[in-house]
């Protein structure tokens, strides 16, 4: 029985690569299938100075350098946030777009991190050590600290020149340090308008043919000048040809193709509607504000694509956890992974609890999902000015402890990041806060219950409204010198603080701290301990020879240009410059930028605009460079066509697309429509 189940795990693994199906770690990259499909060679070199190439933004996005001075190439709504930031009610750099034509005129981006993954060193062994033997929950915190030595000892090796982070692995599989090469200073170079990054908005959104050109220049810095960065990608101008092999490199966020079936159903039936109930309604408001004042509309225009655009995923995340067909299978699979464990005995000694380990954390976070979301997970206390005040009062208290003690966010190698955050100038509406704690406030109460101790202790005799213009109008904490100062003084300057939210989040903290610790001891320890059964038990029957969960780390993926069949059509995979306009109604979100119409008649009507490819891909993966087998850059992922949004459970090669920014149309439009020769002279394009 064993051989049998086996051979279908086997089966399935060959099926993944001849399906262009994985987002593999570089030291893992299924080279020999690429060869094998495309003929083409991808080799360590190639692997390493992709490596080198690409950027990770703290925000949860992509990049890639662009040139030898730390020009680097992003989605425009990878760079909303410091747009946003760095527009006034008198100059929209959302609506007007942005070129700095010198490096005198590129400007801060507030509180932005870019960094390059240099090196890495598994650590599992070492983990394993200093875990062994214990109980489920000692384990866990005894694997939190080690994972915080080691990131000191990594740090301290490189003198502080470079930050280093742990990475779990095939859900608790594998363990690494990630060692990063940090830039904390990063500079808005170049912006189109909004209207064009994200021509089609909502309606256009994860379908395809597309017309967005979602791209922008950052810069990074070093000592107040350009960096330094030799490891760039040349640009091919003409782009990518139907049925060319390529390559994406970037950071994907998050997929569950690991999880076990009761942990899809809780997603399913518990996280996923709690989760559009909440943000559905939230974005509603949101519209409705916006059409209070300029300014409203300003403030929100960009949030409220990214809360369509997480709408919509989470609504096809859920449609795709209602598909039987694919539920079934996901269970044929793991009753074939149980079954082959139960029939050898050490294998059945060693992870046959797996399973109800798991099964065991989702009954217990059930008991008490609501309450760690609204008050731990801050989801009844929504807003940038509540988020500040956690801040100053948890990680005030955190840094008094040893750092192996502390909660891993406040460990001393995540402080530089977390202060530059903190303290960085960056603009609050408090008319926006209001409305974001008043809807949180209403929500907690309704899921929660007028009878609940938190509703009671927070809310006291007040109604969410009135409670929330109080807090908000009489915080401090939109300035960043305040914030600064309480940071630096520590508990004692937090205990003598009066500011509302600061004292509301003191109040709060003890009880949210109960809450956490018995997630961690309850839910996430006895989670970690079945989900590394099981990827240890898939390593000893499969072997390795597969690719693990998107952690918001550095995979490469690869493909081909090439559209689908949708209802009997064929969906070519690029579109052209000429139906952009066509498609135009001068109506947002199908308006074209002033900038566009004037240069209509010297754009080519033939350049390839956006396309298609197999690549697998998900959140996290926006900015990433899609490369060409001779190693040029060919274009700019930004988004997935609708089927990919089931690509966090499952990849279906006849359907999943990732959608791309032909190199062809970026570089039109930087000539003809934005006069930016001087980008271009300075990326260096491939013969």
């Amino acid at each position: 029985m064993t051989r049998i189940f086996l051979t279908l795990a086997s089966f399935s693994l060959s099926v993944a690569a001849i399906a262009d199906e994985g987002m593999w770690t570089l030291d893992n990259f299924p080279a020999e299938a690429v060869a094998e499909k495309y003929g083409v060679e991808v080799g360590d070199e190639w692997l390493r100075q992709a490596q080198l190439s690409t950027t990770r933004l703290e925000n949860g996005c992509t990049g890639s350098f662009a040139s030898s001075d730390g020009l680097v190439l992003t989605n425009n709504h990878c760079t909303w946030g410091c747009i946003r930031n760095l527009s006034t009610a008198e100059r929209n750099l959302s609506d007007e777009g942005f070129i700095a034509r010198s490096n005198d005129e590129e400007l801060q981006c507030p509180g932005e991190q870019i960094s390059v993954l240099v090196d890495f060193e598994e650590v599992t062994d070492k983990i394993a050590a200093v875990t062994a033997g214990m109980h489920e929950a000692q384990a866990n915190e005894a694997r939190k600290a080690e994972l915080t030595r080691l990131e000191s000892a990594c740090e301290a090796a490189s003198d502080g020149e470079r930050s280093c982070e742990a990475v779990t692995l095939y859900n608790g599989g594998q363990y690494y340090i990630y060692e990063y090469k940090r830039y904390d200073d990063v500079r808005l170079v170049f912006a189109p308008e909004l209207d064009i990054a994200a021509f089609g908005g909502d309606p256009d959104n994860f379908n395809f043919p597309r017309w967005c050109l979602d791209m922008t220049f950052l810069r990074a810095y070093e000592d107040g000048k350009p960096a330094q960065t030799p490891n760039f990608l040349r640009w091919r101008a003409g782009g990518p040809q139907a049925d060319e092999p390529v390559f994406i490199t970037g950071h994907p966020g998050s997929t569950n193709r690991l999880l076990t079936v009761a942990q899809l159903k809780f997603q399913r039936d518990v996280t996923l509607p709690l989760w559009l109930l909440r943000y559905s309604e939230l974005r509603g408001r949101m519209l409705a504000w916006q059409d209070t004042s300029d300014e409203a509309a300003r403030v929100v225009q960009q949030r409220i694509l990214g809360y369509e655009n997480g709408i919509k995923v989470r609504r096809n995340q859920l449609k795709a956890l209602h598909n039987d067909g694919m539920i079934e299978r996901k269970a044929a699979e793991e009753q074939a992974l149980r079954e082959a464990v139960a029939a050898d005995p050490e294998l059945a000694a060693a992870y046959g609890e797996a399973w109800d380990l798991i099964g065991r954390s989702l009954d217990t976070h059930q008991n008490f999902y609501e309450e760690h979301l609204f008050i731990e997970n801050s989801a009844g206390l929504l807003g940038q000015l509540f988020s500040y005040a956690r801040t100053i009062v948890r990680g005030t208290a955190e840094r008094e402890k040893a750092d192996g003690e502390r909660i891993r966010a406040y460990r001393d190698t995540a402080l530089p990041g977390l202060e530059q955050r903190l303290f960085a100038a960056r603009p609050v509406s408090k008319e926006f806060e209001q409305l974001q704690l008043t809807f949180s406030l209403e929500k907690m109460r309704e899921w929660l219950g007028p009878d609940s101790h938190w509703v009671r202790m927070i809310l006291g005799n007040e109604a969410p409204n009135a409670l929330a213009a109080n807090l908000v109008s009489a915080t401090k904490l939109d300035d960043p010198a305040f914030r600064k100062k309480l940071w630096e003084g520590g508990v004692a300057a937090v205990e003598a603080s009066d500011d509302p939210l600061i004292r509301l989040a003191a109040a709060i903290d003890p009880g949210a701290r109960e809450l956490r610790s018995r997630y961690e001891d309850e839910v996430e320890a006895p989670r970690i301990l079945g989900e590394g059964m099981i990827a240890d038990a898939r390593f000893e029957l499969y072997g390795t020879d597969t690719y693990p969960d998107a952690t918001f780390t550095l995979r490469a993926t690869y493909g081909a240009v090439e559209g689908w069949q949708e209802r009997g059509k064929t969906i070519d995979p690029f579109t052209r410059t000429s139906r952009l306009f066509e498609r135009a109604t001068g109506q947002r979100p199908f308006s074209v930028p002033t900038s566009w119409s004037k240069a209509r008649e010297d754009l080519d009507p033939d350049t390839p605009f956006n396309f298609v490819a197999t690549t697998d891909i998900t959140g996290g993966n926006s900015g990433s460079p899609m490369i060409a087998a001779d190693g040029t850059l060919v274009g700019l992922a930004f988004d997935g066509n609708i089927h990919s949004i089931a690509g966090d459970y499952w990849f279906d090669p006849s359907l999943n697309r990732t959608v791309g920014v032909n190199a062809a149309i970026m570089l039109e439009a930087l000539k003809k429509v934005y006069d930016a020769n001087f980008l271009i002279e300075e990326l260096t394009l491939a013969d």
